[in-house]
């Protein structure tokens, strides 16, 4: 199952009272178990900032995700923001797998840097795209 992360913002009108956010509530859950049953939810928060709720789910794909902020969109009149996630241990696992490289130490790259931005190059090593 992927791991999906969701900042929902509530529209201005779309409580009416307190109260109004668990009916609410109860209405989206029973939407999402019937449209959406094979999603599992792992986290939900309420959260101070531009947005109201940040939300935690897997599903087994991106349409089915889709399907979960459409659902949250539509009968909370929000606006939602979606992400995928991956857990830190199978990111651990994914860049083990990647080929080992020798890598600029930090000085060297900064000469190198700062040699192509005073002698006009651009990023790529060619002229005309540096800054001066």
């Amino acid at each position: 199952m992927m791991i999906f992360v969701m900042l929902t913002r509530l529209s201005p009108g779309a409580l009416h009272s307190p109260r109004s956010l668990e009916e609410l509530e109860r209405q989206v859950k029973e939407e999402i178990h019937a449209d959406c049953p094979e999603v599992e939810w792992v986290h939900n928060y309420a959260i101070l900032g531009d947005c109201d709720y940040l939300d935690i789910f897997k599903a087994p794909d991106m349409e089915t995700a889709l399907k979960v902020a459409t659902i949250v969109r539509t009968f909370g009149h929000a606006h939602t923001e979606m992400w995928t996630a991956t857990e830190w241990r199978a990111y651990k696992d994914i860049i083990r797998e990647l080929p080992e490289h020798a890598a600029k130490e930090p000085e060297e790259r900064v000469r190198t840097e700062h040699h192509a931005r005073h002698h006009g190059m651009g990023p790529s090593g060619g002229r005309g795209g540096g800054r001066h």
